[in-house]
């Protein structure tokens, strides 16, 4: 028998085993996915095997998307559980505890499994079945109606994190000849993408963290940030490897806990710190001073701004080093209240990375302070003078490692722009100005005929939540509200339908992501109706094997969308039909399998030849390995060269070197030589805006500090005055998605405020006794929870829960949410009261009566007035907030909130904006991207 050794992590009963053949496997082998067998552990202690299907698919809890194997039972076609996929280039097999908790929502006994109908007023509560036919047919003869008679504005999409990453909804929309996408993306990360996108054109980070030696991080990404998983793994390895880390970050998260360095820095003063590390560099000669010479705009600013200078580089670096030199470790210290000490020792650490320097922020500061965005802008200074863009182990562009592939006839952009979301006054906002469509439309800027959400809450999710309730309540500015979700939410009760899509595991799409320097691509899709198709089943639609599969009648969006743009146009008369017909079967319905399959044909550069070795068609191949690797080893692609064609047809600006075709920039010229480089303006890295300039912020046209509207000399606390920090995530929630996880809601259903010890002596409170919180808007009643954890002066509160519902068997997910009361007490003047907080209940699911906690958070972000940032339209989500002892009649969870206020700092905050027009009568500078873009005649205002 083979002996191993004392310390062998076996346990005692094992150790005397024989290794099996080929040593110990992580995963099951991917030529045995067809039939694996396992034994069943409720069986246990007697060993009965179970054979299983192993389909792949790609987990939704998160943004990350990574790969998970859905274990389906081959006797009774239901899904075990979920495990990852090994064979995913993001995540490689691992996932966090969300991506198998993906079980508790498949089985979870109170998801909506049949399309509903409102059959009273809305949020009164009163419901009625009815059928898929109805309810398309209600919305598309709506909406049929507006594109006839040109209210193409009416008809808006709402969507909080679709899944649908890659094209297929903006082909959607676009088919209909609207601008009609509305996304979540400013109550999230416009911030730090306006940032990133003055810079490089591309509005995302990608480091290359497991080849990086000093790993900077604003936020808590290890183990809750973005795209946590794939990134997290990635940062052990690099730590491994002898890597160290930074972890600037007000709160001691997790994260935090873990690095070498961990700034506390007062909420909104990181530019301040991060541009004293620039000036320190700057300084110290560390910089990569031939990277900056060829790649940054430095002619051009100095042309702008110093036409007395020589146009010289050695000009350019003396210019650099007078801006900065105000920005002293003194400096950071003061605003920051860190240590100068360790401010200049992480500057050093950063000069010995060299362009190993890997760095990211996403949510966290550059969402929560009026300016957040510089806060990207000063980090991305750092890795740029560092050359890190695009180097091994540094901080790639997001655009060079994702993948998007081409679908099937691409409608062109509308000839439409609806100020509902893209308004004047927000020329330079990166997304749409979503969480103000509430003011918009009662402030008569127009109405909805049709609105759909998805996998979006706003009543809970946004700030300002009772204005959201107020104008989804009122039918003659919101005529139709579709809902499309698989559980109940705020934001659902207030619909008109609520109609049933497919979880992760229960639909079609694709997902790439800047997991690392490598561009992959994922497919989701829908397991059931995959494993019962291997099982020689076959079915029209996803709904159809949904019903076999004892799934009631749940959609997948792709199919509902599909049906839904026929019955607009069933005679193609308005010109929609042709883009939702197969592109093999003229005429005739696409399916998903014509999507899907033509898509992987011809447009994922390797993956025909892949299937192709293996006797599989492209579509075959991802529907067995559920992910492919398109190109491995991505690095400085802003260094490609043009083709001699390419230089032979284009014309070269002498003094800008911008390389360009018929008015269309293709590159840039350096040194006589010829880069695609960067899609800027000037295509190169832009330390000078002249967009900023000339769209009205020439204050801000290089990276800078701006002071947040939470700056500390704003805070009085000796009137009891604090700054609330609510942006953290923990890692084991997602928004509103997981409130339906059992496993997840059991470990984390509880959202205290953080509070230094110092704070807590001068408010004479200790960990659990209760707190209200005053903003401007309205207050909150919280727990505490005592901590040396966050800074004094601050307090923190997860934006994770506080789930309610207003009826006791129905409404919202009764694993997370509270029974409350809500009332209207005044006009505009709205009370929350909690009835009862979490109890067990009685469902098809024993673990319903086994229930024990009771705690289901209080919802903060009721109580937040919108503060639009005026340049990139984020929503600054930290809070000056007064703090006290509650009053005799103050309850844990009490929330009260005066929207009336909530206009008044509404247009205070709308006031501070620069509107549109800009040059040209542009509405939005034509080289900025932006989202489903549409026509460029639409660009300019007539």
């Amino acid at each position: 028998m083979a002996q191993r050794n004392d310390d062998s992590p076996l346990s005692p009963a094992a150790r005397n085993l024989d290794a099996p053949a080929g040593g110990l496997a992580s995963f099951p082998p991917s030529d045995r996915w067809s039939d694996w067998e396992e034994y069943d552990p409720a069986e246990w202690p007697r060993k009965v095997g179970r054979h299983y299907t192993l389909v792949p698919t790609i987990c939704f809890n998160c943004e990350a998307g990574c790969g998970l194997l859905a274990y389906v039972d081959r006797e009774s076609m239901r899904i075990r559980k979920f495990e990852g996929n090994p064979l995913h280039p993001g995540s490689r097999g691992r996932n966090c505890a969300k991506g198998p908790a993906t079980i508790n929502q498949v089985n979870d006994p109170e998801r909506i499994l049949y399309p509903m109908r409102r059959a009273g007023r809305r949020g009164e509560g009163r419901w009625e079945r009815v059928t898929w036919d109805a309810a398309l047919d209600d919305i598309a003869g709506r909406i049929r109606r507006a594109l006839v008679e040109d209210r193409r504005n009416e008809i808006v999409y709402h969507v909080g994190r679709p899944g649908h990453e890659l094209v297929y909804n903006q082909r959607v929309l676009h088919a209909w000849g609207i601008d009609g996408h509305n996304s979540h993306t400013n109550v999230c990360s416009a911030g730090a993408r306006t940032g990133y996108a003055f810079w490089h054109g591309a509005d995302r980070p990608s480091p290359d963290h497991a080849n990086a030696r000093f790993i900077l991080l604003l936020s808590s990404h290890l183990e809750a940030g973005h795209y946590f998983n794939p990134h997290a793994q990635r940062i052990i390895e690099a730590k491994a490897r002898g890597a160290k880390v930074c972890v600037i970050d007000t709160r001691l998260s997790n994260t935090a806990s873990k690095a070498d360095y961990w700034l506390s820095t007062w909420p909104g003063s990181e530019a301040a710190v991060l541009l004293a590390i620039c000036r320190l560099v700057l300084e110290s000669g560390a910089y990569d001073r031939e990277f900056v010479r060829r790649w940054v705009n430095w002619e051009e600013y100095l042309r702008a701004e110093h036409p007395d200078k020589a146009p010289t580089f050695e000009s350019f670096e003396r210019v650099l080093r007078e801006l900065y030199a105000e920005y002293t470790p003194e400096f950071a210290a003061r605003e920051s209240g860190c240590d100068a000490a360790t401010i200049v020792e992480v500057a050093r650490e950063v000069g010995r990375a060299g362009s190993a320097l890997a760095t990211h922020v996403w949510r966290n500061a550059a969402a929560g302070n009026l300016g957040g965005w510089q806060v990207a802008r000063a980090l991305e200074f750092l890795a740029v003078l560092m050359g890190a863009i695009g180097a091994p182990g540094g901080t790639g562009v997001g655009i060079a490692n994702k993948f998007i592939p081409a679908p099937p006839l691409m409608p062109p952009g509308p000839k439409a722009w609806n100020e509902l979301m893209w308004p004047r006054e927000f020329p330079l906002a990166f997304f749409e100005m979503s969480f103000l469509l509430p003011h918009f439309l009662r402030e008569g800027r127009g109405k909805l005929a049709m609105y759909f959400t998805r996998v979006y809450n706003p009543v809970w999710t946004n700030p300002d939540g009772m204005s959201w309730v107020e104008t989804l309540s009122d039918e003659r500015i919101v005529e139709r509200h579709a809902c499309l979700t698989p559980i109940w939410s705020e934001t659902a009760w207030f619909a008109d339908y609520v109609l049933p899509m497919g979880h992760a595991s229960e639909r079609h799409d694709l997902l790439s992501q800047e997991t690392h320097a490598a561009r992959w691509i994922g497919f989701r899709q829908p397991v059931l109706r995959a494993a019962m198709e291997r099982a020689g089943r076959r079915f029209n639609s996803t709904w159809e094997a949904h019903r076999e599969a004892g799934l009631g009648e749940v959609w997948e969006e792709d199919e509902f969308w599909i049906e839904l743009s026929w019955r607009i146009d069933p005679d193609g008369a308005l010109g929609i039909r042709k883009y939702f017909e197969s592109p093999y079967r003229p005429g005739e319905k696409l399916t998903v399998d014509d999507l899907y399959g033509w898509m992987f044909e011809h447009s994922v550069p390797g993956l025909p030849e892949a299937a192709a070795k293996e006797r599989l068609t492209p579509l075959q191949y991802m529907r067995k390995y559920g992910a492919f690797l398109v190109e491995d080893s991505v690095y400085n692609t802003h260094e490609k060269p043009l083709n001699d064609i390419e230089i032979l047809e284009s014309e070269v600006e002498e003094e800008s070197g911008i390389v360009s075709r018929q008015g269309a920039a293709l590159g840039v010229r350096i040194d006589d030589r010829y880069h695609v480089g960067f899609p800027t303006a000037s295509r190169k890295l832009e330390f000078y805006s002249s967009t900023l300039k000339e769209w009205g912020w020439p204050e801000y046209s290089v990276p800078c500090y701006i002071r947040s509207h939470v700056h500390r000399s704003n805070i009085d606390r000796g009137r009891g005055e604090m700054l609330l920090l609510p942006t953290f995530r923990l890692p084991t929630l997602v928004h509103t998605r997981s409130g339906n996880a059992k496993w997840l809601t059991e470990i984390s259903h509880s959202n205290p405020l953080w509070l230094h010890p110092e704070d807590a002596r001068r408010l004479g409170v200790a960990t659990g006794n209760l707190l209200r919180v005053t903003t401007e808007i309205g207050y909150f009643v919280d727990k505490v929870w005592v901590t040396e954890s966050i800074r004094p002066g601050v307090i923190a509160c997860s934006h994770h829960l506080g789930r309610w519902r207003l009826r006791a068997d129905t409404g919202g997910e009764r694993w997370s949410s509270a029974l409350v009361d809500l009332n209207q007490v005044g006009p505009g003047q709205w009370r929350m009261r909690q009835r009862q907080g979490v109890e067990p209940f009685r469902s098809g699911d024993p673990d319903s009566e086994r229930v024990w906690w009771h705690d289901a958070g209080v919802h903060q972000n009721l109580t937040f007035p919108v503060q639009p940032d005026p340049v990139s339209g984020q929503h600054c989500w930290h809070q000056k907030v007064t703090v006290a002892r509650p009053g005799a009649d103050d309850r844990y969870g009490d929330i009260f909130v005066d929207t009336n206020k909530s206009r008044e700092i509404y247009r205070r905050w709308m006031a501070m904006t620069r509107p549109a027009p800009g040059p040209g009568g542009l509405r939005r500078p034509l080289w900025l991207a932006r989202a489903y873009r549409p026509a460029p005649e639409a660009f300019y205002i007539r």
